[in-house]
């Protein structure tokens, strides 16, 4: 039996990956350290027996090192983040206080217990991180590798890869043993309804425009939390200590693509079920109408980077980790849950 301490675990990928590991580790002690800001929320876990949520704040050094030390953790899985780009922009303090300041409490906090204390103990730090941190890719440009120079555009992206390094800067001076992946965009359950998948799923159910930024032609690559989650757990038990991996989804996609399939979706799902005009009576499927009437572009997003792309090749050869969720069937189950679990994302979209 693990103990590990999984920081962010109430929110989207982090709420997931709690998820993913009862079902894969039902021996394992869980302990979910989340300070429920705005996107995390205690039911998206609240049926998972063996995770305990403290609800806590990751700069807290001396909560974590009570944390790590009185539970008996060997490994923390780090997902607490501020991770809204648009937000970033607006109020870019936060994300310096949490992405920067918060990873290097955990870090300090890891090396005080595993290393000063209990020197030789075997354990493993894993962040997550993201690819925003490469910058921006041309048309043709080759995708992002794990050597991709760092050149990060938003404060948002700027303050992951400072995350990073410091991750990295602990490993090669203390001896933390630490692996980082760095991932794709990512959709499925429990995602907050601000990015643009859910976002654009309940609007089409209120009737809601869908704002697009610019010519809607930006492109990023794709993944299935349950995806991601797969590989986290591959870095964690088959990475290699000081290593990066970077996670794709291996679907690469214009926006308006993908807004055309969660209209599609949605018009789908209308037609064949007529219990969901009743629900969403302000939606246009309920008429009988295209989603894709609800598109409305909008001012572009400064600093709004043009192409990601993830080149997996690294994953796949040390970790054996492949993508095995198709997009379209993806963004079905997806559109489903979110039928499924209306009580949930009503309560969360009120905070």
């Amino acid at each position: 039996m693990a103990s590990l301490l999984i920081t962010g675990g109430a929110g989207f990928i982090g709420g997931n990956f709690v998820h993913y590991w009862a079902e894969r580790h039902p021996d394992d002690a869980m302990i979910v350290l989340d300070s429920l800001t705005y996107a995390a929320h205690w039911q998206t876990i609240a049926n998972v027996e063996q995770a305990e949520l403290v609800v806590g704040d990751i700069r807290d050094t001396t909560l974590v090192e009570k944390l790590l030390r009185e539970r008996s953790i060997s490994t923390v899985v780090h997902f607490a983040a501020e991770s809204h780009v648009d937000r970033s922009i607006t109020g870019p303090d936060a994300f310096i206080d949490t992405n920067v300041l918060g990873t290097h409490s955990l870090l300090k906090a890891a090396r005080a217990v595993w290393l000063d204390e209990e020197s030789g103990k075997p354990h493993r730090f894993h962040h997550i991180s993201t690819d925003e941190v490469y910058g921006s890719l041309g048309p043709d440009d080759p995708a992002f590798s794990e050597t991709t120079l760092y050149q990060p555009n938003s404060p948002y992206s700027a303050s992951k890869a400072a995350s990073d390094h410091l991750v990295r800067a602990y490993h090669h001076t203390f001896g933390l043993e630490v692996t980082t992946s760095n991932c794709s965009n990512n959709y499925g359950p429990y995602q907050y309804p601000e990015k643009l998948i859910p976002l654009f799923l309940l609007n089409a159910l209120h009737g809601k425009p869908m704002p697009i930024y610019g010519d809607g032609m930006n492109v990023r690559d794709w993944l299935h939390v349950h995806d991601h989650c797969r590989a986290i757990e591959a870095c964690m038990t088959r990475g290699v200590p000081g290593e990066t991996y970077n996670i794709g989804g291996g679907a690469e996609m214009a926006n308006m693509a993908v807004i055309d399939r969660v209209c599609a979706e949605v018009d789908r799902a209308f037609a064949q079920d007529a219990t969901l005009a009743d629900r969403f009576p302000d939606a246009p499927a309920a008429k009988g109408r295209s989603s894709s009437e609800l598109k409305s572009f909008v001012t572009d997003r400064m600093g709004h980077d043009r192409r990601y792309a993830i080149d997996d090749s690294k994953a796949r050869a040390e970790l054996g980790y492949r993508a095995e969720r198709d997009f379209a069937a993806g963004i079905r189950d997806t559109l489903q849950w979110y039928l499924d679990n209306e009580a949930w994302w009503r309560a969360v979209s009120t905070r």
